[in-house]
């Protein structure tokens, strides 16, 4: 009686009825003991309840309702990326102005919104100032310039001293004291000990600063040697002391520099023998210091500046210094 009733249907029905009965041979044939129905099985019986009123007559694998389940998550799904493609609002800030935003928050921890919000602007960026609060980070304390910033602005009123130990021949132990002008990292004075006391480490100020060429700021560390007796006299010369916090050599760049320098470049290479023998190669090694070696900070220049000298000059001749260590090249005329 089916049969007989199969030829009077619409042939488009015969034709939706052979597609769902292979594919549930299709997918019989694929899976084990439980069939597995994927994304695309899934539209494929969403699309014949939704176009084929005979659908239940032909589904085997599944119960009718699994497929109206389907159909309605799909349609929950469907409206949700509809709304969401054209939903109304402000427009989404990009990740490089977020970036941006927060560089130019810790690179001023001066500035608020409202001065970043005006650079923005006259970048070319159009957002409103609330939006830059938004992803401006909070900060845990109040603002305070960066060591950095600091000795920046006060390069040419600050310098900074520190020690440093080479051992001798004979196993003794010599300390070294330099002072180091912060604005063309000129060395200003330096001296040898090998029993360092508060009262040569005063001397030594006085010596470094006489008459009226004493800094305004002196950056040193921790030590203990710096008693009251060099407070006082950093005091007569209108010093004012900055010291480092407490294990912290980074905050004296400069002179932890010029020590690791004259460690590579020339106390690695010698033995010293006593305090002249020390003494005598350090001040050589500062000439060369001063007067020939380039600095990356001072654009591949010395402290002291040396002039360029031009092609056709005369011929380049090479100068040993520091003993041979290092060599000073010039030109030279014939």
């Amino acid at each position: 009686m089916a049969a007989l009733c199969s030829c009077f249907r619409n042939r488009n029905d015969v034709h939706l009825e052979i597609l769902a009965l292979r594919h549930q041979v299709a997918v019989l044939q694929q899976a084990g003991r439980r069939p597995r129905l994927g994304p695309a099985d899934r539209w494929l019986w969403i699309v014949l309840y939704r176009v084929w009123n005979g659908w239940r007559d032909s589904l085997h694998i599944v119960k009718p309702a699994t497929v109206v389940r389907w159909h309605r998550t799909a349609f929950r799904k469907y409206w949700t990326w509809k709304s969401q493609a054209r939903r109304q609002g402000r427009p989404a800030v990009s990740a490089e102005i977020r970036k941006l935003i927060r560089t130019m928050n810790r690179s001023n921890p001066l500035w608020g919104a409202p001065r970043i919000h005006g650079e923005l602007l006259k970048l070319g960026i159009d957002i409103g100032r609330t939006t830059v609060a938004k992803y401006m980070p909070r900060r845990t304390s109040d603002p305070s310039p960066t060591w950095k910033s600091f000795l920046n602005n006060h390069l040419d009123q600050t310098v900074a001293l520190d020690f440093f130990v080479v051992p001798t021949l004979t196993f003794r132990i010599l300390f070294v004291r330099v002072i180091l002008a912060h604005d063309r990292r000129r060395l200003l004075h330096f001296n040898v000990t090998s029993h360092p006391t508060a009262e040569w480490t005063r001397q030594q100020l006085v010596e470094a600063f006489p008459w009226d060429s004493a800094p305004r700021y002196l950056l040193r560390d921790r030590d203990k040697i710096y008693g009251a007796i060099f407070k006082q006299e950093a005091r007569n010369l209108d010093i004012e002391e900055v010291v480092t916090a407490y294990r912290s050599p980074w905050q004296n760049p400069f002179a932890e520099r010029l020590i690791g320098s004259i460690r590579r470049e020339c106390t690695d290479h010698i033995v010293v023998l006593n305090e002249v023998s020390l003494r005598r190669t350090l001040k050589l090694h500062f000439l060369y210091y001063g007067h020939s070696r380039t600095h990356l900070a001072l654009e591949k220049d010395s402290p002291q500046t040396r002039a360029v000298q031009l092609l056709g000059t005369g011929p380049v001749v090479e100068l040993p210094q520091v003993g041979g260590v290092h060599h000073r090249y010039e030109r030279r005329a014939a």
